[in-house]
């Protein structure tokens, strides 16, 4: 009975790592198939543009996830569950709406359009090193030595990938007389948006049904995109909003990216530690920069070579610190259930 229930646990062990491994690489390759995918619109012009330009994509592309998750969650939103979120939490709610719904989507979508995907997936490690910074300074968490040094490798690898990029139209020039890739500085500015409201939600809405959370961050987050666009842009950007070609691609991408992954990785967390899933989630920018060579084509420049080997440096030390923590936690475990051992 005893081995029955052992073979049980590996197993299901084993297919949360599967799990998990499946998301990291829907999640990996997410930012060399959207721009794939306004690639195949640009192939296929509606009336002389794209039905497929990014603002489309973000909009469209949120309706349909929408779609998905209302059909996925509907049961959380009920009366209950809705009495007992307060008005603070609504307020931050917004915030994070705002922050990870509207603004940060709406400036890596536009920074793929101004630079390589390869950029855009190293600049977006700073979020990590943002997050463990902002968790220590607000939430009061306590990390180790190893932790810190490969959150600061990864934002020299992060400053790296920035600083040295060969000039090119998009950029600017900084006060210190370096370039600034405009979309390197969009996936930055990206990446603080994220890390604010991962913040702010482990602070505020831990608490929150995950269904209430997820639908109600996308169809604020939408809205908001949607209005700042047309003051932006005018409504003629969202001229072929309504085209079956667009919604059919559309569905395809919420799908597999949202539902299928977010399904993955959900139950891929259930069966595995934090330690194995933060692992997994490690190779993100392994697995998008191998994407965007697949689909694309982006061979790495010397820049990204040069910031994501630094940036896999301190990925590895982050490891080894939330590693060396596991290992310690389980032997304090270990030591109490003991209890006195003597001198």
């Amino acid at each position: 009975m005893t081995k029955l229930r052992s073979s049980h646990r590996q197993s299901f062990r084993i297919a949360g790592q599967t799990y998990l491994w499946l998301a990291i690489l829907i999640f990996g390759a997410s930012s060399a198939v959207t721009r794939k995918i306004t690639e195949i619109g640009a192939q296929n012009l509606i009336r002389g543009s794209n039905p497929i330009s990014l603002c489309n994509l973000l909009f469209v592309g949120n309706i349909c996830a929408l779609i998905l998750m209302a059909a996925i969650y509907w049961q959380d939103w009920n009366k209950a569950a809705l009495k007992q979120i307060s008005r603070n939490n609504w307020f931050n709610l917004t915030i994070v709406a705002i922050l990870a719904g509207a603004l940060a989507p709406g400036l890596i979508f536009q920074a793929l359009a101004l630079t390589q995907v390869n950029n855009v997936v190293l600049v977006g490690r700073l979020e990590p090193p943002l997050t463990l910074a902002l968790s220590v300074w607000l939430l009061k968490e306590r990390v180790n030595l190893w932790e810190v040094v490969g959150a600061i490798a990864a934002f020299v690898g992060v400053t790296l990938t920035i600083f040295l990029q060969p000039p090119t139209n998009a950029m600017m020039m900084s006060a210190g007389g370096f370039h600034i890739g405009v979309g390197e500085l969009m996936a930055a500015v990206g990446a603080v948006a994220i890390a604010v409201s991962t913040i702010i939600t482990k602070k505020q809405l831990s608490q929150i049904p995950a269904g209430i959370y997820s639908i109600f961050r996308t169809a604020l987050g939408t809205v908001i995109f949607f209005f700042v666009a047309l003051v932006l842009y005018g409504s003629h950007h969202f001229m072929n909003a309504f085209s079956p070609f667009l919604w059919r691609w559309m569905f395809l991408y919420a799908g597999v990216i949202v539902v299928i992954g977010q399904s993955f990785w959900i139950k891929g967390l259930r069966a595995c530690t934090v330690s194995m899933a933060s692992l997994a989630s490690s190779f993100t920018p392994v697995i998008a920069i191998l994407a965007a060579y697949l689909i694309l084509g982006e061979a790495p420049t010397a820049a990204q070579y040069l910031g994501g080997s630094v940036i896999l440096v301190g990925i590895f030390l982050s490891q080894v610190g939330i590693w060396r923590q596991s290992s310690k936690e389980k032997k304090q475990t270990i030591e109490n259930k003991i209890g006195f051992k003597g001198i």
